[in-house]
């Protein structure tokens, strides 16, 4: 049976009939000359880009790429990923974002179930050469028409198209009748299984999400908004939304590095940063903010994973009277809760804030009752940015969604009496020690406090007496050591019980991570799959 679809959104305001397209269109109007992208030395204004949109769209119709094609875009911050974006869906198309760090086998899995007709992705990256690599997946991928390399036609292999190319076309593309109920975005949740979740959204549930959370993020014509989180994935891509929305400046990051987000906070005069607290914590490990002037933020958004309050407590006095805030969205749905400027420090601090307009939360107990203000619990979500289910996958479909057209997220929270949402961790993170479950979350924090630690994470694994025990990986800082019972002497000065100690300690030189640098603990559980010795082991507690 199908969950229930909830309210009606179009009949209560938040749908309306808007692309993207008519979003550009009406900045070219009021703000031609206004600047849409700024990269380097380099300065797009609106009515410079809408050419740039028109031509590639040219080429597209040429192409015949049309209403429902699915197209892959592969490409970091840059001018020709924007353009591609607003061209493809322009076209009525689909755009499909693969991450810059997937190679062969990630753009097989995603093309294959996607059927992407086309493929957007660089020339060369470094020690990549994605057209090279996507021409010799031709022969598995017999959907795939055509691909289109951006940057030295010397690196492009024989049969791939210059992106350059695409932007010679000219004259007037045919046209295409694109409605705010049409499908333009495909994500995905993941892409190394072999069933991957795809995510379609159609343009009224982003668009609305994004131009009510404009308003409700006092964002202007007249701001700079500067994504240190790739645009592949679906927090840059909120970000750019944002920016288009209002009409404003993006400030394009193309690659994260420390260093690079430092320099551009100060030298590009961004008024919005968004940012993941990996990003921040990274920037302040290397003392890369010492002499940097940040006034020109009004705000920098902390996202993408659980933000620890000594974390936006220590950067926030670093911005000249700017604010740090708070975001909990999920490819799913786009942004579901945020912190406001008007907020009090501890809200904008210590929780995520509170639903964006038309999203409903809850937090739930087990038997799915309603929790409790301050109670941990599962929590759901219902809006009109929510998803109508994943791509060819009824099944992953019927097990997200309750009976009365909640989502489940997985994330464990809990909500004050004001509805403001602290995040608790991830259901699947739990570690079931003997029958008693704890979240490792705040234990990581306080791990994470410790002088010697640069960034860990704690995963379970198998025991065969309890069930599960808690392993903690680390980073450990330049110039320090750590052992177990550092860690361990540690928490008991904090108090922390026993049962929620970590009881093996595995060094790594670095974490893998997401594009937006959430620590992936699914690869971590896999490595220690791999290093069954025990010597960096205590006694049993």
């Amino acid at each position: 049976m199908a969950p229930d679809p909830g309210p009606d959104y179009a009949a209560l305001g938040y749908w309306r009939d808007e692309t993207l397209a008519d979003w550009l269109g009406r900045a070219v109007r009021e703000r031609g000359a206004h600047a849409a992208l700024r990269l380097g030395g380099r300065t797009v204004s609106y009515a410079e880009l809408a050419a740039l949109v028109r031509r590639a769209s040219c080429a597209f119709d040429r192409m015949d790429i049309g209403k429902g094609a699915v197209v892959a875009v592969q490409l970091p911050n840059v001018v020709e990923f924007v353009v591609a974006y607003l061209a493809i869906t322009g076209r009525g198309a689909i755009m499909q974002t693969i991450h810059m760090p997937y190679r062969a086998a990630e753009l097989e899995t995603l093309l294959a179930h996607s059927g992407a007709v086309a493929a957007i992705v660089p020339a060369e990256a470094r020690d990549y050469r994605g057209a090279e690599t996507l021409q010799g997946l031709r022969e598995r991928l017999p959907a795939l028409r055509h691909v289109i390399g951006v940057g030295p036609a010397s690196a492009l292999p024989s049969g791939a198209l210059p992106f350059v190319g695409l932007l010679a076309a000219d004259g007037t593309p045919r046209p295409v009748a694109v409605a705010g109920a049409d499908p333009f975005l495909l994500l995905y949740t993941s892409g190394t299984t072999a069933a991957p979740k795809g995510v379609p959204h159609a343009y009224r549930n982003f668009l609305a999400n994004s131009r009510l959370s404009a308003e409700a993020l006092s964002v202007t014509p007249e701001d700079v908004l500067l994504s240190a989180a790739p645009y592949t994935h679906l927090y840059g891509l909120f970000t750019l939304n944002l920016a288009l929305s209002a009409g404003a400046t993006s400030l394009l990051l193309p690659a994260f590095t420390p260093a690079a987000l430092a320099e551009l906070m100060h030298a590009g005069r961004p008024t919005i940063a968004f940012t993941a607290p990996a990003h921040i914590a990274a920037c302040l490990g290397q003392q890369l903010f010492d002499r940097k002037d940040l006034s020109s933020l009004r705000y920098v958004q902390i996202s993408g994973s659980a933000v620890p309050p000594a974390l936006a407590r220590t950067f926030e006095p670093l911005l000249a009277g700017g604010k740090v805030m708070q975001l909990w969205g999920m490819t799913e749905l786009q942004a579901g809760a945020y912190t406001r400027l008007a907020d009090e420090e501890r809200v904008r601090v210590e929780t995520t804030g509170r639903p964006s307009p038309g999203t409903e939360l809850r937090v739930v107990r087990e038997d799915g009752s309603v929790c409790a203000a301050g109670e941990v619990g599962e929590l759901q979500v219902r809006g009109p940015s929510l998803f109508a289910g994943y791509r060819d996958n009824e099944a992953a479909t019927r097990a997200a969604f309750t009976a009365d057209g909640f989502f489940r997220t997985g994330d464990l929270a809990s909500a004050d009496a004001a509805g403001n949402v602290a995040l608790c961790g991830r259901t699947r993170e739990l570690i079931n020690r003997g029958g008693v479950k704890f979240n490792p979350l705040d234990v990581e924090l306080l791990l994470g406090r410790h002088p010697a630690i640069e960034s860990c994470a704690i995963v379970p694994m198998p025991d065969a007496v309890l069930g599960e025990r808690a392993c903690c990986f680390a980073v450990v800082r330049p110039g320090h050591a750590c052992t177990l019972a550092d860690l361990q002497h540690w928490l008991a000065a904090a108090q922390v019980s026993k049962i929620k100690w970590p009881e093996r300690l595995e060094l790594v030189e670095s974490m893998p991570l997401t594009p937006t640098r959430k620590i992936i603990k699914g690869e971590l559980v896999r490595l220690l799959e791999q290093r069954p010795a025990m010597s960096n082991r205590q006694p049993r507690i």
